[in-house]
């Protein structure tokens, strides 16, 4: 708010907000991770996505990984690191949308920093978790988050190595140009050509601990970061009773979202009632095939034909419609596509074939990274002159990758998304982008820009989202109403992250929902996971009316960790 009180708009105050999340929120993101930003500029009147996903680096390929004997990419450590995307992603949105200078939006991360923050139950547990790596095999970890043993919640904690980080890249930028331009320009030569990515290459030729247990140094290399820039793309839409809902491109899990859609249009939600088990049914269903597809097809299109467009296509969905029953599905069915058969990797389809039904489980010693797997941020602004921005930050978790030693912050694993199967459009290869969980969502409706959503939650975003996102445009409860109401998600597929486990069949939903409703679920055959109350999904959302121009904005109270701020 600080920022749109100055005079900034929607996307100064949402790149001010992201390092500040950067220095806040450790555990759930940092600059050496990544963030998609989708976004409605008034001047344009048209929406854009800004890809601040780093690709693998140069080096990364199947061999490589084979070499070392491993079947799969680790989920810690510096190999599954990717060229870092959060702070090219977060400038360039300030440089061809914002209206302030570096300064302006840089100063509040390096004075929460310098100064200290206020640390939430999550960090102090995640550190606390993280203690024995720390020690025994982190040694830069150890010496910036425990300096003074495990710090409590709520105690102040200060990162004084990345705010010299920050004031440092901000001093070389102004140094280099007294032009606003040229600063964003000079800032983004440093993090990715200067002393940042220099820092970043030293400490990736340093083996480090992972969840393999062994310890490996990492392929990234300053090459790798001076060859990446953070573009600005098209977004993919789907429309849907009158709202068109633009993604981005299947590089990410969004079309999922979209896929969903088109396999729900063939269904009367309104005839069957909010939250009942023929609704819930309805929509488990269809995410488990609409998810099958996103692990056959999806991929980096810059490097594999996702035919998206068929995947979209009211014909596909009919026919995929089909297979719905009233039985819950235990397979995996992904779906053929203009003659092509659908590619899984190899443990899945193997698994698979024995019982039809199960898919892969790896068991390996964790018991260093207990608490390894991350999660998100989200951030949504709207503004008095009609901009629209979600971003959707994550990965360099303080948990998951040591801290560079000079810089305070720690490198991303998310190409533990990868997959090692050669043919598969998701293999891993130099240059290529992993086909990332982050999944912000941005709705246009009567020309428009309506509604900017989001939330953590890895693989459950495009579930959580998409259940808020019904609830809203089809049964009519307001924007709060909609976050609140009881959620549900399947964990039926494999998951994206490391070690790519699944539970066919499993169905969560919080336990508000009425009893008579999740006994017919078990009766059609669902494992349903009864969750504690508002335990599932944590979205955030801003809108406008396009008839009256009311802004509007809700958050989750789940976790007591989302505001919804505006005046």
């Amino acid at each position: 708010m600080a920022v749109l009180e100055r005079g900034g708009n929607a996307f100064d105050a949402a790149v001010a907000a992201g390092f500040v999340l950067q220095v806040v929120e450790p555990h759930l993101n940092g600059p050496g991770g990544e963030v998609p930003i989708i976004l409605w500029d008034r001047r344009a009147a048209a929406v854009e996505v800004i890809c601040g996903q780093g690709p693998a680096p140069s080096r990364a390929n199947t061999s490589a990984f084979r070499a070392l004997g491993l079947d799969l990419i680790p989920g810690t450590g510096l190999l599954a690191a990717c060229v870092p995307g959060a702070f090219g992603g977060w400038l360039t949105l300030l440089a061809e949308h914002g209206t302030l200078r570096l300064r302006d939006v840089l100063e509040y991360a390096i004075g929460y920093a310098r100064a200290g923050y206020p640390l939430v139950p999550g960090i102090s547990d995640a550190i606390a978790q993280a203690e024995p790596l720390f020690r025994q095999e982190w040694p830069e970890s150890a010496r910036v988050y425990l300096a003074h043993g495990v710090p409590g919640p709520k105690t102040t904690f200060r990162n004084p190595d990345l705010a010299q980080t920050y004031a440092r890249i901000l001093k070389e930028a102004e140094s280099a140009s007294a032009d606003r331009d040229g600063q964003i320009a000079a800032a983004l030569k440093t993090f990715y050509q200067g002393f940042v990515a220099e820092a970043i290459e030293a400490g990736s030729r340093v083996p480090a601990m992972d969840i393999s247990g062994r310890r490996h140094a990492g392929f990234l290399t300053a090459a790798d970061l001076a060859g990446w820039t953070a573009r600005a793309e098209t977004s993919t839409p789907f429309t849907y009773g009158g709202a068109t809902v633009h993604k981005t491109g299947p590089w990410g899990q969004g079309p999922v979202f979209l896929q969903q859609l088109a396999l729900l249009s063939g269904f009367d939600l309104n005839g069957m009632g909010f939250l009942s088990a023929d609704y819930i049914h309805a929509v488990t269903e269809c995410a488990k095939l609409a998810f099958a597809d996103r692990e056959a097809w999806y991929g980096d299109p810059d490097f594999a034909d996702v035919p998206l467009e068929a995947l979209l296509d009211e014909s596909y969905a009919a026919q995929r419609r089909q297979l719905i029953g009233k039985r819950a599905s235990m397979e995996l069915r992904p779906g053929a596509v203009n003659g092509r058969r659908p590619v899984i990797p190899r443990a899945v389809a193997e698994t698979a074939a024995q019982d039809g039904q199960g898919f892969p489980q790896v068991v390996v010693d964790a018991s260093l990274h207990r608490s390894a797997r991350g999660d998100t941020c989200h951030v949504d602004v709207v503004d008095r002159d009609g901009n629209m921005i979600a971003a959707t930050p994550s990965g360099g978790w303080l948990q998951s990758s040591p801290v560079i030693p000079g810089l305070g912050f720690c490198l991303g694993t998310r190409a533990q998304m990868f997959t090692l199967e050669e043919g598969h459009p998701n293999v891993v290869q130099g240059g290529k982008r992993p086909r990332t969980t982050l999944s912000p969502s941005l709705v246009v409706r009567d020309g428009e820009p309506w509604l900017a959503f989001g939330t953590p939650g890895g693989d459950q975003q495009d579930q959580w989202t998409l259940n808020f996102f019904l609830a809203h445009q089809v049964f009519g409860l307001n924007l709060q109403e909609a976050i609140d109401a009881p959620m549900f998600h399947n964990r039926h597929f494999p998951s994206s992250f490391y070690p790519h486990d699944a539970v066919p069949g499993q169905l969560s939903v919080e336990n508000r929902v009425d009893p008579a409703v999740a006994e017919d679920l078990r009766n059609r055959g669902h494992d349903l996971a009864l969750d504690e109350p508002w335990s599932l999904g944590r979205i955030c959302v801003v809108g406008k009316d396009p008839t009256t121009g009311q802004l509007m904005a809700a958050a989750n109270p789940r976790g007591m960790q989302g505001y919804a701020v505006g005046r």
